[in-house]
């Protein structure tokens, strides 16, 4: 599927979806670009989890926040948004963007460079980001949507949120796949996690039980070019 963007770009492999009555799309990447209002909307990049981890003694390689943000700057090339989103989770603990190495600062304050940048507190990084510019919030309230990192129990419409890391898997003709996957029922929509060293929940985890009407709930599967949509109906646990 082919997907219209501003400026009569397009960008194959993305899905449309609609989030009460708004437009957005779903890209490959596992951004969320609204077109009517050139917003972008990405979820736990987790910056510095290796590092943090090193804190800890337990070593990773220490490549995750260049990767990430080698997947950011390509997203953010292709659809110039003119705000952009990082709903919470964006660095891995609270002193970890205090940790980020001065390239990559400076690389980040460029790709954050004239665009509004809003930085939604998560549980991982429940205060404002240091020596960075944009703004900070709890949560986000853009016409119909709120923008949050963690999704709230009970009716939510509107909500686009975070923190969960969803995933879905499927079988077919005796094969399994499972794929980080956006998970939307019209009303709400949790994102998948973008960061580099991040894991992903099935859908069908319990945690997810309750935020979804299931009769319309479709798992947008992130395959290596396109977003796949795929009914609740054929999922499966593990």
């Amino acid at each position: 599927m082919t997907i219209a963007m501003h400026a009569g770009e397009a960008h194959g492999g993305a899905a449309r979806t609609v989030v009460a009555g708004v437009e957005a799309v779903c890209d490959p990447a596992g951004v969320l670009y609204f077109p009517e209002m050139r917003l972008l909307a990405v979820s736990d990049l987790h910056m510095e989890k290796g590092s943090s981890f090193a804190r800890r003694g337990m070593l990773l390689p220490p490549y995750d926040t260049g990767v990430t943000l080698d997947l950011l700057a390509a997203v953010i090339a292709r659809y110039d948004p003119a705000m952009v989103i990082s709903l919470g989770d964006s660095f891995h603990d609270p002193e970890a963007s205090a940790r980020l190495p001065a390239l990559y600062a400076i690389r980040l304050r460029g790709l954050m460079s004239g665009r509004e940048w809003v930085w939604i507190t998560g549980n991982h990084d429940p205060h404002r980001p240091v020596h960075l510019p944009g703004d900070v919030a709890s949560e986000l309230a853009l016409g119909p949507l709120v923008f949050r990192h963690e999704p709230q129990r009970g009716s939510a419409p509107g909500e686009i949120a975070g923190h969960l890391h969803p995933a879905a898997r499927i079988v077919r003709r005796g094969r399994s796949v499972r794929r980080s996957c956006f998970a939307c029922d019209g009303e709400r929509l949790i994102m998948p996690a973008f960061g580099a060293y991040t894991g992903a929940l099935n859908l069908l985890d319990r945690a997810f039980r309750g935020l979804f009407a299931e009769e319309r709930l479709l798992a947008f599967m992130l395959g290596a070019s396109r977003v796949y949509p795929v009914g609740r109906s054929v999922l499966f646990p593990g």
